[in-house]
């Protein structure tokens, strides 16, 4: 029997703050979320924000049950103010009169805050959901394959009576806009072990993507496999620790065309990320790889690289530090000039 080790894919639902240096910001130690307070059906909705970052502008959009608002009706844009909690009521768009649930979306203009929950559009002035805080993150491992047939799973840190949209589609995919297997209800959460069977349109690929995503609340998680009969050997099981902080980091000191020196904020301890230079507005993305960092005790870590010779003479570049594994990921940019 072959056995095969398929690395374990950890999707934290988090969000890496893009801000100039120049900007005087302090930065979200915590995942911002609101809950729904009362809807005035067919007229308007009022929420209750918790963790919001200060003075950041955030658009307002609604639309049908299941988008997460992406791409929905502009309502406005709403400014943070001093942040944390705030209560703020917003006009339902005539769209969307006469629909039973809403999706709303709240989308910082910059810095890549987001937060999104749904509503019943009917008359209530009583909490109709509440987003829960997100403590642990939901992944899980490949337990078998049943070549062309089915694939199991074990599941590790799911919400209790959760819907998960189950999808299957290419390597590489993430299993995103994949063919739609089916919805399993995590029960009592945490771990769970399920059998789905592999999509005739996938049957003979040599590798696929699985994907559960939560129909409400945000979870969701995503593995690969080798689609050929096997038992997987399974690697130790996650630590879950007491890390929720967003990673972040500013650039403190350039030296033009030779290096820059950044200091990061709520890093996760002891997890290698991968450093890339790239140019203005690609966010490190597919940039030249400078080296590779260990994050050691995490938090506030003071670090210097190379500005790499490619990059040599542009007026801007954009720096990204991604975790190996994880799924935790930081961006920023700097004006190419020696400062301080």
């Amino acid at each position: 029997m072959k056995r095969i080790f398929t690395p374990l894919i950890i999707l934290l639902v988090m969000v890496a703050a893009f801000l100039p240096q120049s900007v005087d910001t302090v930065q979200a130690s915590t995942i911002p979320t609101f809950s729904i307070v009362s809807v005035v059906e067919d007229s308007q909705v009022t929420i209750k924000t918790s963790n919001f970052p200060k003075n950041v502008d955030f658009k307002v959009t609604m639309g049908k049950y299941g988008t997460m608002g992406i791409g929905g009706t502009l309502v406005t844009t709403t400014n943070s103010g001093d942040g944390g909690s705030l209560t703020l009521t917003y006009d339902i768009p005539d769209g969307l009169e006469g629909l039973d649930r809403i999706a709303i979306r709240l989308e910082a203009t910059s810095g890549g805050y987001f937060a999104y929950n749904w509503f019943w559009n009917s008359a209530s002035d009583t909490p109709v959901v509440v987003t829960p805080e997100k403590t642990a993150i939901p992944t899980f491992s490949i337990v078998s394959v049943d070549e062309d047939t089915e694939v199991s799973i074990k599941t590790s840190n799911f919400p209790k009576n959760v819907d998960f949209k189950v999808t299957m589609g290419k390597y590489g995919t993430k299993g995103v806009d994949g063919t739609l297997v089916t919805t399993t209800n995590s029960g009592d959460g945490g771990a769970l072990e399920f059998t789905y069977a592999i999509p005739e349109g996938l049957k003979g690929l040599d590798r696929i993507a699985i994907r559960l995503e939560a129909t409400s609340g945000g979870y969701f998680a995503y593995n690969w496999f080798w689609n050929n009969d096997s038992e997987v050997t399974l690697p130790p099981a996650p630590v879950v620790t007491e890390y929720t902080g967003i990673p972040s980091f500013l650039v403190t000191a350039v030296v033009k065309d030779d290096s820059v020196t950044i200091k990061t904020n709520n890093f996760p301890k002891d997890v290698d990320f991968k450093v890339t230079l790239g140019l203005y507005g690609t966010k490190g993305v597919g940039g030249t790889l400078v080296t590779t960092t260990n994050s050691g005790d995490g938090g506030v870590l003071e670090l210097t690289y190379d500005i790499p010779g490619g990059l040599a003479g542009l007026d801007r570049i954009a720096i990204r530090l991604e975790a190996t594994s994880g799924g935790y990921f930081a961006y920023n940019w700097f004006w190419n000039n020696t400062y301080p």
